[in-house]
């Protein structure tokens, strides 16, 4: 992804196997069902015979989809109720790596995926556009249709209101009496590496070994803990956002300003998906307003969102409950990505362990 295509995404955070047969018999003028198709034009014509084909085929297999994150576990139960389904729901908890290294073995039809892994693995996925295609920003899909993000958000810090002042910014978490946790190891974790490059930020621009110095320091002040003790938890907004909502009081979202960093999950089919048609119907709730308003009800921005306020379809209420974002997000390209990465395997378990 590069900066100049970064640039154009951003507007969206800112805003708010035992498979049918590729063959059946077909009414009259309509060609027959591929289940294999990169469009649904192109192979059930219609969304009832997509729905057929995936009925036919009875469940859908998920990977890495914990219910508690964005709101995946209504999105699931209602996809699950609307067309008749059974979800197997395989490895909640499987990071975007485990997701790939493991579709050998559990063969899942669909993964949500980071970035940066989707692009390395785009050779795996089955190119698929859904109907809200053309919504879509071009840097966040790829051309073929392998990927495309579903929803985003921003990196954020929650804090506990009664224990600490509001911060402005990532340096203020060095003040006395910030108790500070990321979400999980920045080596493992996607979420916990976001918090390390947010206070990296420069000018709109990771600088890694900054990011590793401001929680090296907060290591050696005691102030770096796990989140169960922490008054201050990096993490994406969603997260915060859903534990703010559970305890309006008790905690506070805030977007530093001058760390505006954003990012993206996309969504791709296995190229060998035992449920071909059960897995593109997915994609097709999921990219639907329904599917996208869902996402957004577990605080997650939806990637159709800035199309779907223009055509009036967007939850505006829970738009407006979003933490507020000081303006277009950051999105770090895979380079820089890749760069920071390896800087955080070296220097991370010397600096802060």
């Amino acid at each position: 992804m590069t900066v100049r295509t970064c640039a154009a995404a951003a507007a969206i955070l800112a805003s708010a196997g035992c498979g049918a047969s590729s063959t059946e018999s077909t009414p009259k003028n309509l060609p027959p069902v591929n289940v294999q198709a990169s469009s649904l034009k192109s192979g059930f014509a219609t969304m009832d015979r997509l729905v057929e084909a995936a009925k036919r085929e009875g469940q859908l297999n998920v990977i890495g989809l914990p219910r508690d994150w964005v709101n995946y576990g209504e999105v699931i139960d209602t996809f699950a109720d609307k067309y008749g389904l059974k979800v197997n729901e395989l490895e909640p908890g499987a990071s975007s790596k485990r997701e790939l290294d493991a579709a050998a073995q559990l063969k899942p039809d669909v993964f949500d995926l980071t970035l940066d892994m989707a692009v390395q693995k785009a050779g795996s996925f089955a190119p698929y556009k859904v109907q809200g295609w053309q919504d879509l920003p071009d840097d966040v899909k790829d051309p073929s249709g392998a990927w495309y993000a579903a929803y985003g958000g921003y990196m954020s810090i929650g804090y506990d209101p009664h224990a600490v002042k509001p911060p402005a910014s990532f340096a203020d978490l060095l003040k006395p009496g910030y108790r500070v946790a990321l979400d999980g190891d920045p080596l493992r974790s996607a979420s916990g590496f976001g918090g390390v490059m947010a206070a990296s930020m420069r000018s709109g621009v990771p600088h890694p070994e900054q990011g590793v110095a401001l929680f090296a320091k907060l290591k050696q002040a005691g102030q770096l803990t796990e989140p169960a003790k922490a008054n201050v938890i990096v993490a994406w907004d969603h997260l915060n956002a859903a534990r703010s909502a559970a305890k309006p009081e008790d905690w506070k979202v805030t977007i530093p300003r001058d760390a505006p960093l954003g990012g993206y999950h996309v969504q791709a089919i296995n190229k060998a998906a035992p449920h071909p048609a059960a897995a593109r119907l997915w994609q097709e709730f999921l990219f639907s307003d329904e599917g996208q308003n869902l996402l957004q009800k577990g605080w997650a921005r939806p990637a159709r969102g800035e199309a779907m306020l223009m055509k009036g379809t967007l939850d505006t209420e829970q738009a407006g409950k979003m933490p507020k974002a000081p303006g277009p997000p950051v999105l770090m390209t895979i380079p820089q990505a890749d760069a920071a990465k390896a800087y955080l395997k070296k220097e991370w378990p010397k600096s802060v362990g």
